[in-house]
């Protein structure tokens, strides 16, 4: 029983997600055992000095340890029988759980990547309810293509007559944000709302660079040596709200109620709004000259830039893959800029999709 026992605590010093129970009594076995092992040593000891200062021969020695070796086995023994019954209890209930424990209500991270982007699932239970899942706290990241378009052309991403160039990729966007369902468990619409950053960047025609004078801001030629890099950069804190409609929305049963399945991959359209502060503005210039062939410049922009943001958001989902195209409805710059184009217009996908 002693020698179970051991083995028994050693796997639970390893298994660090066996039955409570078990360690508990893995312990108590193992306390007993050292308790009565201290004690046998000591009068081991006392019978080694008897046999040093001769007061006992070699076979007395050997017949006392024997007889000690003994009674504490039996000692050992009696106490560890006396505790069987919180070993039987405890052996039950780690078969039970061994037996009926669902497999997939146990947490797991999981991690994909593919034409959508990274996503992942952290802490997640594979046998999360459907009721659980219909409300989720995610963060998100989306990849962006920025362009600057008249009042009265709200949609011309790619006009020409633009002061800044049509780049594909140029702006970001970060989110964390929750969602919850708007009716009962069957209902195809969810609501999100949010707490993110929007980086926007804006590049000059070829050779052009913007300048702020005289409380203007506006674009034109560089003329200070060979230019290598330049880009206008717009931050801000934004708070978006919008409502998902599940097209072809599909069902499950749970202890005899539906849910809509918030698991399965489902085709949705996302309406939304959103509206920011900004918390600054650079412009950042890169050339050489004569001097030297590395000069960098960041100009904190004082004029010519809004401070806030209001715009709406319309967008595709199926799973993972998430597009969209969002329209400032208030102009990224004021009066101060001389520019053609004033109001942002994003087309973009989401890339990052962390479920928490």
């Amino acid at each position: 029983m002693a020698a179970v026992m051991a083995f028994t605590y050693g796997i639970a010093q390893e298994r660090q997600d066996m039955n409570p129970q078990i360690k508990i009594y893995s312990k108590k076995i193992d306390s007993i055992v050292v308790s009565e092992k201290f004690k046998m040593n000591a009068e081991l000891d006392q019978v080694d000095e008897d046999f040093k200062e001769k007061k006992i021969t070699s076979e007395e020695k050997q017949k006392q340890r024997s007889e000690i070796a003994s009674k504490y086995q039996q000692t050992i023994n009696e106490k560890i029988d006396a505790r069987q019954n919180e070993l039987q209890s405890a052996t039950k209930e780690m078969v039970k759980n061994a037996v009926f424990m669902d497999r997939d209500s146990v947490k797991k991270n999981e991690m994909w990547l593919g034409l959508d982007g990274l996503n992942m699932k952290l802490g997640q239970k594979r046998g999360k309810t459907p009721k659980n899942s219909l409300q989720t706290v995610e963060l998100s990241g989306s990849i962006m293509g920025t362009g600057l378009t008249a009042k009265n052309e709200p949609f011309n991403f790619y006009d020409k007559n633009s002061d800044t160039r049509n780049t594909i990729i140029n702006s970001s966007q970060m989110a964390l944000r929750y969602e919850g369902q708007v009716g009962g468990f069957k209902s195809p619409v969810f609501y999100r709302i949010g707490l993110g950053v929007r980086f926007d960047q804006y590049v000059p025609k070829y050779g052009k660079v913007f300048k702020q004078d005289n409380n203007s801001l506006f674009v034109d030629d560089f003329d200070r040596g060979n230019l290598k890099k330049t880009q206008f950069n717009n931050t801000y804190i934004y708070v978006p709200v919008d409502l998902r409609l599940v097209l072809n929305p599909k069902y499950t049963e749970y202890e005899g109620a539906q849910y809509l399945d918030n698991r399965k991959k489902q085709l949705s359209l996302v309406l939304g709004a959103y509206g920011g502060v900004k918390v600054g503005s650079v412009n950042y210039i890169k050339y050489s000259n004569e001097n030297s062939r590395r000069i960098v410049e960041r100009e904190r922009i004082m004029h010519g830039v809004n401070d806030f943001i209001v715009g709406g958001k319309f967008g595709i989902s199926y799973g993972g893959l998430k597009v969209f195209v969002q329209k400032d409805f208030t102009p990224i710059f004021n009066d101060s800029a001389l520019l053609k184009n004033k109001y942002g217009v994003q087309i973009g996908m989401e890339f990052v999709n962390v479920i928490f």
